[in-house]
């Protein structure tokens, strides 16, 4: 199972970002999906998550109505639209799913939001 994250960067409060996690090594459209964040000296949080087909989503209370997670089970890959960002949500996006009972992780994509 391997993820390759992009889409970080550095962007100013107000802005928006779609990070990308490219998924290979399993069957995609088999597993749901999460994304989860790290900022400096904080646990890691989920941040959203979506079921195989993506019909269900789920989010973190905080985040609802500025963060929309989506996948394309055709490209193997899942995504996370971020607007409205603010400077607490700066922090390392990793994407992550269950198979097997084995948690697999991203390398994670560095988002910073600043002025």
């Amino acid at each position: 199972v391997q993820f390759v994250e992009s889409g970080g960067g550095l962007v100013q409060p107000g802005g928006s970002l779609r990070l990308s996690c490219a998924a290979s090594g399993f069957t995609f459209s088999n597993y749901a999906m999460s994304w989860y964040r790290q900022a400096p000296g904080k646990v890691r949080e989920q941040v959203a998550g979506i079921t195989h087909f993506g019909v269900s989503t789920n989010y973190a209370d905080s985040l609802k109505g500025r963060f929309t997670i989506s996948r394309d089970n055709a490209k193997n890959t899942v995504y996370l639209q971020m607007n409205s960002l603010k400077p607490e949500d700066t922090a390392v996006y990793y994407c992550h799913t269950m198979v097997d009972f084995f948690g697999f992780w991203g390398h994670g994509t560095q988002v910073t939001v600043s002025s």
